[in-house]
């Protein structure tokens, strides 16, 4: 029997191509020790390439845990500038809650905080980055999915989507698959949704 596109994990949700244009692939010339279950090799210049197969399949998982919850409830943290518009371009159309500016400590553990929130899951750009958010929403036993490129520490960080999580370009691609994605599980056109040039501001 004939295998429908999206039966498999492994079903690519773009062209391999267009994930290695972003550069989605190209890791750093560190690797911690949980990353390397994601690293495919080294190159010869020392950087570490990341495996586009498991980057992939863990985006597809990331969609279908962020979709099980009220998008109100889904926060999406991203303190680096390279992050700012596709996090505030996806949140916009998903209904997701952006927080772009700096995390100030308390902001999911101190109810008495006038910028308190409560997360039901959230989405981390980078764990070095956003360290505060990501051990407050441990702390909170809020799920988390992150962003992570090989020299990463993956502690409290619930799924890993292996990426490379500094250059604009790979930033860009990873916010816009999967804004689309929700988009769709939104019952939305697919037609209807930006291209990924609105992505990068």
């Amino acid at each position: 029997m004939e295998r429908k596109k999206g039966d498999s994990l492994l079903d690519f949700l773009i062209s391999q191509d267009k994930y290695l244009e972003a550069g989605v692939h190209i890791g750093t010339k560190t690797k911690t020790g949980k990353m390397r279950n994601y690293i495919y090799k080294a190159r010869e210049d020392g950087l570490h390439v990341l495996d586009l197969k498991k980057t992939n399949e863990r985006i597809k998982n990331a969609v279908t845990m962020l979709s099980r919850y009220d998008p109100s409830k889904v926060y999406v943290v991203g303190g680096k500038e390279n992050a700012k518009n596709p996090v505030l371009k996806m949140c916009e159309l998903t209904g997701f809650k952006p927080i772009v500016e700096r995390f100030t400590p308390g902001r999911f553990t101190n109810p008495s905080r006038e910028d308190f929130n409560e997360p039901a899951i959230v989405l981390i750009v980078d764990p070095a980055v956003d360290k505060q958010a990501l051990k407050e929403a441990f702390e909170s036993n809020i799920p988390t999915i992150a962003l992570c490129d090989t020299n990463n520490e993956i502690k409290y960080v619930d799924l890993v989507i292996p990426t490379n999580n500094k250059g604009k370009k790979a930033l860009s691609l990873i916010f816009w698959i999967i804004g689309k994605e929700i988009w769709k599980l939104q019952g939305k056109k697919e037609e209807d949704f930006p291209e990924l040039k609105d992505f990068t501001g």
